[in-house]
């Protein structure tokens, strides 16, 4: 049945939650990491938490999610559980006093933050047809640049009305009330999708009361095998996409703070400002990600998916890479405009090809697995960048930001190969 634009907007709604998390985690951590004593080349491994948290939970919760039927519905449930530890995970993050403590919640954080994001992706595609699911993705693109924009530019924000000072651990005040904020944005954005949404019960053979824990690891293991071909094709894209979005995430602030604001000392005003300038610009390329997001969609009747997919990856890439040469703060926000426009089409246009393709009673499990493609370039990065890190590059992690860009390229030739039925 075709749902109006408003019913879209609250299936999609919870989007806006779950992004105001990451964007306060990707914005952040790497600086609270810094400031709790880590160096740079321990930030990967440090990072670690959400692909492999992403690497697991994923795939079990879509599985589960695709065989369970309650009350709340069969995706309703894990939106919810999800949402509240992770709403707990990010009120206690800014309270960490160690470095074991902060990875301890940011292990938390992410497997909660997975709990609610997978069973999303199922939703939409749950609910609308294939004539409606590119606008369904859109939408969910729409409420992560809007949620990500936000949550970026808080502490920002903050320090610009003048809130100074720091907790005991030396984490500034403006990030902790930015976390504290995030912890009900979360709560409520997801609940306003619980309870403006409804599901059917589905009329497939996976659907059972409760959950058959044996029979979701069985299940998973032959979706594996039983990949369609667009699935695997877009594999490849994926792995670039992501590896390339991770050397940004971890190191675009604190490489702004040292190549373009010139600070050494994380203790410093200048290296304050560096990190809040990387979050404000994070929040530009996610405001353009929403501005944008209709656009692409509009653009994908006209010219195709793909040819939409691997024009905006190629932007994105000539725009990490420009970040290199450029040595005022200003100037920045340009190069943001281009990786935004990149991911608004990250985050719709793979899961619009690959929804296609998937059968109906799979889907669930299928947008889990399709999730390992995300994580495992990121686990491989977190495992291997400290020897690259410290090495190679010698702890100067511009080099990482520039290896980005490069990598959204090789991701955007890599479209190419891929078969959008």
């Amino acid at each position: 049945m075709r749902k109006s634009f408003w019913q879209i907007w609250n299936l999609s709604f919870g989007f806006f939650g779950i992004q105001f998390g990451w964007g306060l985690q990707m914005a952040n951590m790497s600086a609270i990491y810094e400031r709790l004593g880590a160096s740079p080349d321990e930030i990967p491994i440090l990072w670690l938490a959400a692909p492999m948290t992403g690497l697991f939970v994923q795939p079990i919760v879509g599985s589960m999610s695709d065989r369970t039927w309650t009350r709340l519905g069969r995706r309703r449930p894990y939106f919810l559980v999800g949402a509240v530890l992770s709403s707990v995970a990010l009120f206690l993050m800014p309270t960490a006093s160690s470095v074991a403590v902060a990875a301890l919640l940011l292990w938390v954080l992410d497997a909660s933050i997975n709990i609610s994001m997978e069973p999303f992706r199922a939703f939409v595609a749950d609910k609308l047809d294939d004539n409606q699911r590119t606008l369904g993705f859109v939408m969910q693109s729409f409420f992560i640049g809007l949620g990500a924009s936000l949550s970026s530019a808080l502490p920002f924000l903050f320090s610009s009305v003048g809130i100074t000072g720091t907790t005991e651990s030396g984490i500034p005040l403006t990030v902790k009330y930015s976390f504290q904020i995030g912890a009900a944005t979360f709560l409520l954005a997801v609940l306003w999708t619980v309870v403006t949404t409804s599901e059917e019960q589905p009329n497939n053979l996976l659907v059972r009361q409760g959950v058959c824990y044996k029979a979701t690891f069985s299940e998973i293991w032959t979706a594996l095998w039983q990949m369609p071909a667009a699935m695997r094709q877009l594999a490849v894209v994926q792995v670039f996409t992501w590896l390339g979005l991770f050397c940004m995430w971890l190191f675009f602030g604190i490489a702004i703070a040292r190549h373009v604001f010139g600070a050494s000392d994380v203790s410093s005003q200048a290296y304050r400002e560096g990190v809040e300038w990387g979050g404000l610009c994070f929040s530009v390329y996610s405001v353009v990600c929403f501005l944008v997001a209709f656009v692409l969609a509009a653009l994908a009747r006209r010219i195709g998916r793909k040819a939409v997919h691997a024009t905006c990856l190629f932007v994105g890439g000539l725009s990490l890479v420009a970040v290199y040469v450029i040595k005022s703060k200003y100037l920045l926000l340009l190069p943001m405009v281009g990786v935004g426009i990149a991911w608004a089409s990250i985050l719709s246009m793979p899961y619009a090809i690959v929804s296609a393709a998937l059968p109906a009673e799979r889907v669930g499990v299928y947008m889990g697995i399709f999730n390992f493609f995300i994580v495992l370039p990121e686990i491989t990065a977190a495992l291997t960048f400290e020897h690259l890190v410290r090495d190679i590059f010698g702890n100067d992690p511009i080099y990482v930001v520039l290896l980005g860009g490069v990598f959204l390229l090789v991701a955007a030739v890599m479209v190419k190969f891929v078969k959008d039925s």
